[in-house]
């Protein structure tokens, strides 16, 4: 533990020195501003314009469901920024051979932080939120999010040689959290289609008030996770 919490820490000094990465770090404050603050604002700029008495409001809890997902995906995102670095620099091999090991690098550059995000993603919804109220609801979208944001980091890890490539293929897999969409715009069964996007799950425990649904998105979650580290 004592080797995982300083790896852990090496890593949160490298960030430091990193300005486009402390953004990153930063970001999921500015977005749920713009969420909590800007959506309403909108809603009733487009009421007044359409004369409909609701627009966005039917959608509030997409995004909550979408923020919740933001914000582990930014910290993820910083983690496999850091391991694309120490890979070009050729320090992951040698940390390998050290006490932390292969096992203990992966804890503290995907695990550690992805239990941060969900720390922070528990916080930071409650303040932000638009629809979802009750703690249940948080904790699951909280805990959704992070498995999602473990998911991103390890397919930029995976697939990106540079840190150039990660930060594109970061906006792709970033698709994964429109499986979302899914439920509020797709009559089932054709909804089903999205079955493998864990947000897809996500969104229908939401939207039909049952926890039940974090059996399958813990369960899809697992499976990319698993096939994912393989593959590393």
């Amino acid at each position: 533990m004592r080797a995982i919490r300083l790896s852990f820490i090496q890593m949160l000094r490298f960030v430091r020195r990193d300005m486009m990465l402390m953004a990153a770090g930063l970001a999921p404050l500015l977005m749920g501003a713009a969420i909590r603050f800007g959506i309403p604002l909108m809603e009733e700029a487009l009421m007044t314009i359409t004369g409909r008495p609701h627009i966005l409001a039917p959608y509030y809890s997409l995004f909550d469901i979408f923020y919740a997902a933001i914000t582990p995906a930014m910290f993820c995102f910083i983690a496999a920024m850091v391991m694309l670095e120490e890979r070009d620099d050729h320090i992951d091999r040698y940390l390998f051979v050290t006490e932390l090991g292969k096992r203990g690098y992966y804890i503290s550059r995907i695990v550690v932080p992805a239990m941060v995000a969900f720390v922070i993603s528990s916080v930071l919804l409650p303040i932000f939120r638009l629809a979802v109220s009750s703690f249940v609801e948080i904790l699951f979208l909280s805990l959704s999010g992070t498995l999602q944001g473990i998911i991103i980091a390890l397919i930029v890890v995976n697939i990106s040689s540079n840190k150039l490539e990660g930060m594109a293929l970061m906006k792709c897999s970033s698709l994964l959290m429109l499986g979302a969409m899914g439920p509020y715009f797709i009559k089932r069964p054709f909804s089903h289609i999205l079955f493998f996007m864990p947000s897809y799950w996500t969104a229908l425990g939401i939207t039909e008030g049952n926890a039940i649904y974090m059996l399958p998105v813990v369960l899809v979650s697992a499976i990319w996770i698993c096939i994912l580290f393989e593959l590393i």
